[in-house]
């Protein structure tokens, strides 16, 4: 793999997140000689699974949609068995159960009509608001689910979704410059209850409502009780690991410790083009494609140099900013300490005015409680975070860092014990993560989760594609359009290779059924 004037792979991706992996095994899959170049040990990114002492920890969250099996918004399905790969997957019956201030406490059930009879039963008087609120959530998954999900830079491939599906494509036209807000304050009145919209949006999204893209939540809303929650047996980190010996099984590779510093260009001006990466290590590789899976600030300014940012991603970073990174505690527990019938996920806030605050919210997951091999017997992992700013911990000496990480974690139990009563005396192993540890291993610019609004924009419009100004240069992930999550990074995998497989002649003429 050293240095050569010609082209040594048809494409280059930086970076093994679940975005980078779908494209780099979809192309892969299409006969391109495809290169992973991952920076660390292991594939996933957020999307990983690391051991401790027994334990399978995963590194993000483990509420997982995309593994349904009908239609065409089970991304996480589709990419896999594009490969020849599969993963065995355990139901869960309810995406999330809420804990909220004024004991507004409501789970959100797989069946559809649980969910809304329970939240009904809570609001009345919003009756059929409530029904026309998730009623129309639902008219946008319909639209997803009816055509395959590829390139919207790619005109042939709207030409023949259009043909086939019409009125899902106009419907899908519809809502994309809407957000979530607009429309839940045209059915809905009572302040508690747009204020548990703003959580259902939150929970993923980091945004309120009024800041979420209604096609997002089209997806969210609807698919959780359309394919459902479903936890991939080993831990989440199993999904990238089956997606690599995909992309490997179709003759592309992936090289672990091998961290990119640059992406090599060739020509200036408008006519610049990307021809390859150069390593850390001094090493350069030749490709016809480069596909950067870091976050679009880790891309411009880092990995391109600012003076060669297109103008684009200027206008881009002054409508998003970084989200903030987690303070994240990964604990392994005494097993009876988790309540008979517990639920796996859970979602924590004492007070409104924190929503978006430091160590506002706190997510729960204990996915021990759908799969018990990932900790020794009579344990369960419970992953608890919280979103944290890295602004809040630099500068800090090695024992004020120590410091506050300790506080900051016996905080965060403390607070978890008005769900999980006694928790603190039944923890046997604690690992903490900040936002400088999300930063380290994940390699992104203040361990973000990604991007967020700065400033109130018309749904998912805004939001750029995989091309880039530079020629050659793609982007995937959660930068990308739609946004974050296992599944809208998939999305955005699919999208990236199939824009480069119509750049290099090797997509099929049919869409896929």
């Amino acid at each position: 793999m050293s240095s050569s004037l010609s082209d040594d792979w048809d494409v280059i991706v930086i970076g093994s997140g679940i975005g980078g992996l779908v494209t780099a095994s979809q192309l892969a899959a299409k006969g391109a000689r495809t290169l992973v170049l991952e920076r660390y040990l292991i594939p996933g990114g957020s999307g990983g699974s690391f051991e401790r002492a027994g334990y399978t920890f995963d590194v993000g969250a483990s509420m997982i949609f995309g593994f349904g099996d009908k239609g065409h918004t089970n991304l996480l399905t589709r990419a896999l068995a594009d490969v020849g790969e599969h993963c065995e997957t355990v139901p869960d019956p309810a995406q999330l159960a809420y804990h909220l201030p004024g004991g507004l406490n409501v789970a959100v059930d797989r069946d559809y009509g649980s969910f809304v009879a329970r939240l009904t039963g809570l609001f009345p008087h919003e009756a059929k608001g409530i029904r026309a609120f998730y009623d129309t959530c639902w008219q946008v998954f319909n639209c997803l689910d009816a055509m395959p999900l590829l390139s919207l830079e790619d005109p042939a491939y709207l030409a023949k979704v259009f043909f086939r599906a019409p009125l899902a494509c106009l419907g899908l036209a519809r809502w994309l410059p809407v957000n979530v807000g607009d429309v839940a304050r045209a059915h809905i009145k009572d302040q508690q209850l747009l204020r548990f919209i703003d959580m259902e949006c939150f929970c993923w999204s980091v945004m309120p409502a009024d800041l979420t893209p209604m096609i997002n939540a089209g997806m969210v809303f609807s698919d959780r009780h359309a394919g459902g929650i479903n936890y991939p047996k080993g831990g989440v980190g199993v999904i990238a690991r089956r997606l690599v010996a995909g992309l490997e099984r179709h003759g592309g590779a992936i090289r672990y410790k091998a961290r990119v510093t640059r992406v090599l260009l060739a020509g200036d001006g408008a006519s610049a083009r990307a021809v390859g990466v150069e390593l850390a290590s001094g090493e350069q590789i030749r490709a016809k494609r480069v596909v950067s899976n870091a976050t679009r600030w880790d891309t411009f300014g880092g990995l391109v140099d600012a003076a060669l940012t297109p103008k684009a991603e200027s206008t881009w970073r002054r409508r998003y900013k970084p989200s903030p990174s987690f303070l994240s505690l990964h604990l392994g527990v005494e097993a009876s300490v988790i309540p008979e019938g517990f639920h796996c996920h859970h979602l924590l806030l004492e007070d409104w005015a924190e929503m978006e605050g430091e160590q506002g919210v706190v997510f729960v997951s204990i996915p021990t409680l759908l799969d018990s091999s990932l900790a020794p017997a009579g344990r369960h992992i419970v992953h608890t975070f919280t979103p944290s700013d890295i602004q809040a911990w630099k500068e800090l000496s090695p024992a004020a860092y120590k410091a506050k990480k300790a506080a900051d974690a016996a905080r965060l139990i403390q607070r978890l014990e008005a769900i999980i009563p006694g928790l603190g005396a039944a923890i046997r192993h604690q690992e903490i993560g900040t936002p400088r540890t999300h930063r380290r291993f994940l390699g992104r610019m203040g361990g973000s989760y990604g991007p967020i609004p700065a400033l109130r924009l018309p749904g998912l419009l805004p939001m750029p594609f995989n091309r880039t100004g530079l020629q050659n240069l793609y982007c995937v992930g959660d930068s990308c359009f739609p946004g974050q999550g296992l599944n809208a990074v998939a999305f955005s995998g699919f999208a990236c290779a199939h824009r480069i497989g119509a750049d290099l002649g090797l997509n099929p003429w049919a869409l896929p059924r």
